[in-house]
């Protein structure tokens, strides 16, 4: 099981990102996966995860109305759509896994991280 985050970089408060995770080696259909972000000094906090098959998502407060997770189930993929970012959104940013119908908000139960990819928010 391997996973891979890509679609990082620098922008500027207020502009937009679309974060992609690409997997390999296994189907994301009958799983959870979930974004994770770090900023430095500061533990890994849950930002949203998606149910593969059926579409349900959660998202953290700080993120509500200006993130949106999907799934590309044809490519194997799930993206973030992250809009109107901030400078608190400054973080190195992962994908995970979980079984399907996991808690979004158990980090425990998530693995195969793969390496992760940052974003800047920064004027």
């Amino acid at each position: 099981v391997q996973l891979q985050a890509s679609g990082g970089g620098l922008v500027q408060p207020g502009g937009s990102l679309r974060l992609s995770c690409a997997a390999s080696r296994f189907t994301l259909d009958y799983s959870t996966i979930g974004w994770f972000r770090q900023a430095p000094g500061k533990e890994r906090e849950g930002v949203s995860c998606i149910s593969v098959h059926d579409g349900t998502t959660y998202y953290v407060d700080s993120v509500k109305g200006r993130f949106t997770i999907s799934r590309d189930n044809d490519k194997n993929m799930v993206h973030l759509q992250m809009s109107s970012l901030e400078p608190d959104d400054t973080a190195v940013y992962y994908c995970a896994v979980a079984p399907y119908g996991s808690d979004c908000r158990v980090k425990s139960l998530f693995g195969s991280w793969g390496q992760g990819t940052q974003v800047t928010v920064s004027s």
